[in-house]
């Protein structure tokens, strides 16, 4: 069957259904530098702006394939969905190629927050939409991991069709899978790769200290946020937004800095934590829990933590959080495991599985922590299951373009299966109508 690869980024999809016998008739990029890579790894210029392209002048095609922007939905973008001004009406462009072509199938893949988005408002208008279109329409979420590639990457998949989606049934995650350790997926000699920087070995070092002084038997709250250790700002029934400057002053801030010398409010409220500056009347009960959390920690083991507060204080308020994935653990050494410097703090995981693989900022790639060094773009490429000789011959030459790249791509293996599923459906579907029509003759 033909098919259309649109926002193709490096070319996921294109690489899965080519490995299924597909032929791809027409891309779309706006990249300059990944549709120069996209015509060098498929032999196929990709058009650019979607929105400029005149939709009679796309090639007929079976299989529509998107993996559109997902800035709207993501939880770390603005949440603006569909009233997004730039990025929201790309999924309107999908829209207007699928009702001039109709094809037969179609497969979309983006963030799983796009199923929650505006209270499932979203979706519902979205699906809404394809089904006036004549499809029949279904929503997945998978990850690699659930497929033994060790990365854990939930993303939502969309698949429709022209044909009844009854028979249709989503790849199923082998539970039995072993994922091991994530070294075979890493390069044993690696070039070109980035070693942590100053500032980063130095925030590991002192979670290090912090490790060192828990007690072995004790758990280590998650997530822990050092910015309550000291704090007494008002936490339960009200928060600081609904407070009076005057009030607050008798109170203190982020690692127990006393509000009083605040000058005026917004100075009182850079020293209290980030989290704390949303205009709300009570914090909801997730970040009550965590906050009474830690302060009760800190409570407990108020002597050394209150010598060790002040090394943390020279990082930016993300580094002072840990995120502690490695609980019943007896080996603390935080040089062992997989960190991720996120903006929700340091995370830090078992060897078995690489962190979501994002549009990431260059100190958001995943570490590995034993080697001291950050994954390499070719293992990010084995993480997405583009390597081999079924995968790509070019990605990125500057570093931060190719982490950024394959963040935002569609996982190979991922999407052959998907992509399997739905194709087969089609076969049970006709099958099944053959020996109905037959039964029919028959009688």
């Amino acid at each position: 069957m033909k098919f259309i690869d649109l926002f193709a980024g490096l070319g996921g999809f294109h690489l899965a259904l080519k490995q299924l016998g597909h032929q791809c008739v027409f891309a779309s990029e706006i990249n300059p530098t990944l549709k120069e890579l996209y015509s060098d790894n498929f032999g196929l210029e990709p058009k650019g702006d979607l929105r400029q392209v005149n939709v009679e002048k796309i090639p007929k095609h079976d299989i529509l394939c998107a993996g559109f922007p997902c800035q709207p939905f993501s939880k770390a973008g603005p949440r603006d969905g569909l009233e997004n001004p730039k990025l929201g009406k790309l999924y309107r462009e999908i829209l207007k190629v699928i009702t001039y072509h109709h094809p037969k199938y179609f497969i979309l893949e983006n963030v799983p927050n796009l199923e929650k988005h505006n209270n499932g408002q979203t979706w519902k208008y979205m699906k809404n939409l394809l089904i006036e279109k004549g499809y029949n329409v279904l929503m997945g979420k998978l990850s690699p991991h659930q497929f033994g590639i060790p990365q854990i990457r939930e993303r939502l998949y969309i698949v429709g069709s022209t044909d009844n989606l009854t028979n249709f049934k989503w790849p199923k995650p082998d539970k039995l899978c072993w994922l091991g350790s994530i070294e075979k997926y890493l390069d044993k000699n690696p070039h070109n790769f980035r070693k942590l920087s100053e500032p980063v070995n130095r925030c590991l070092d002192v979670w290090q200290d912090f490790l060192n002084n828990v007690p072995a038997d004790e758990k280590i709250p998650h997530p822990l946020w050092s910015t309550e250790f000291g704090a007494t700002y008002p936490y339960e029934g009200i928060t600081p937004k609904k407070m009076t400057y005057h009030d607050l002053k008798q109170f203190c801030g982020s690692h127990g800095k006393s509000l009083e010398n605040a000058q005026d409010l917004d100075q009182l409220f850079s020293f209290l934590p980030s989290y704390t500056r949303r205009d709300q009347d009570v914090f909801p009960k997730w970040k009550i829990n965590i906050i009474r959390k830690n302060r009760d920690f800190y409570k407990k083991h108020k002597n050394w933590l209150d010598v060790w507060i002040p090394k943390i204080l020279e990082f930016p308020s993300s580094w002072q959080k840990l995120e502690w994935n490695c609980q019943g653990e007896s080996d603390r050494n935080i040089r062992h495991y997989i960190i991720q410097m996120r903006p929700s703090g340091v995370r830090v995981k078992r060897r078995t599985t690489i962190p979501s693989l994002v549009a990431m900022t260059p100190t958001q790639v995943p570490i590995i922590a034993w080697e001291n060094r950050y994954v390499t773009p070719c293992e990010c490429l084995k993480l997405q299951s583009m390597d081999g000789p079924n995968g790509l011959l070019k990605i990125p030459e500057k570093t931060t373009k190719a982490y950024k790249a394959l963040g935002n791509a569609v996982n190979v293996k991922v999407a052959i299966l998907v992509a399997k599923a739905l194709f087969c459906n089609e076969t049970k579907f006709s099958n099944k109508m053959k020996i109905r029509n037959k039964r029919l003759v028959s009688s």
